[in-house]
């Protein structure tokens, strides 16, 4: 359990940015995250996911072709599934990821889709057709698995629902072994993270703050990946990277 003290940490302070750019963004982010408290928060994000545009959240996907580019990184292996036994999505939301983890995982490999959203759930089953996923409604801060349940963990944009990373980390920090992976993609702090935010009611990163948060939890940033060449050189599409539990 995460004390709620931590749920109202401040954001650490930026070093070494330009400060202009960053205000403008701010200027286009959605910034509810920051007027109301984590209760309420995560009250409206379970209200957001519940309806319409959660209905609509595997159809955007698909869409900003997040879904086929997620399933490339799992089908090349460049997140390699396999050998995990124990596999974790959290904020599993329509079951995109769930999707590939069914097809690319070890057939032997249990899998759980946890989502705040239990509506969000009951599309994913829907979706999936599948009776191999334990669906699972909790929020990210609280999650209801002992210590080291978990070898892996797909983490696919969920971790900017929380106004700080750091309680969200340190869950997945307690719930993955040691020697585990994470594929962790989240909401990057440019142009189109913050458009991103705007439309989500999400809160965005910056990518070193981010990779200097992790190891605090002892979640060491094995490598960074990108959907294709043109993201990398683009620097878009998010941050994207897998995690070692140390």
């Amino acid at each position: 359990m995460i004390p709620m003290a931590l749920l109202r940490l401040p954001r650490q302070k930026t070093e070494g940015r330009p400060r202009r750019p960053r205000k403008l963004l701010k200027l286009l982010e959605n910034d509810l995250i920051n007027r109301v408290s984590y209760e309420e928060y995560r009250d409206k994000v379970r209200d957001v996911y519940g309806g319409p545009q959660g209905a609509m959240l595997a159809t955007a996907s698909l869409l900003s072709l997040h879904i086929p580019l997620g399933k490339r990184l799992l089908r090349e292996r460049r997140f390699d599934l396999r050998g995990a036994r124990n596999i974790l999505d959290i904020g599993s939301g329509a079951g995109q990821i769930a999707k590939h983890l069914l097809k690319y995982a070890d057939p032997a490999a249990t899998i759980t889709c946890c989502d705040l959203s239990p509506e969000m759930l009951r599309r994913a089953r829907a979706r999936l057709r599948s009776g191999v996923p334990a669906h699972v409604a909790a929020d990210l801060c609280r999650l209801p698995f002992a210590d080291g349940s978990f070898d892996c963990i797909t983490c696919g944009y969920v971790l900017e629902h929380l106004p700080e990373a750091r309680p969200g980390l340190a869950e997945l920090a307690r719930v993955m072994k040691p020697g585990g992976r994470m594929l962790l993609l989240t909401t990057e702090d440019n142009f189109s993270g913050a458009w991103t935010s705007r439309v989500w009611y999400c809160r965005t990163y910056n990518r070193e703050e981010l990779r200097r948060t992790c190891a605090q939890f002892g979640l060491a940033w094995k490598k960074e990946l990108w959907f294709t060449p043109m993201h990398k050189l683009l620097r878009a599409g998010g941050i994207c990277v897998e995690i070692e539990r140390q």
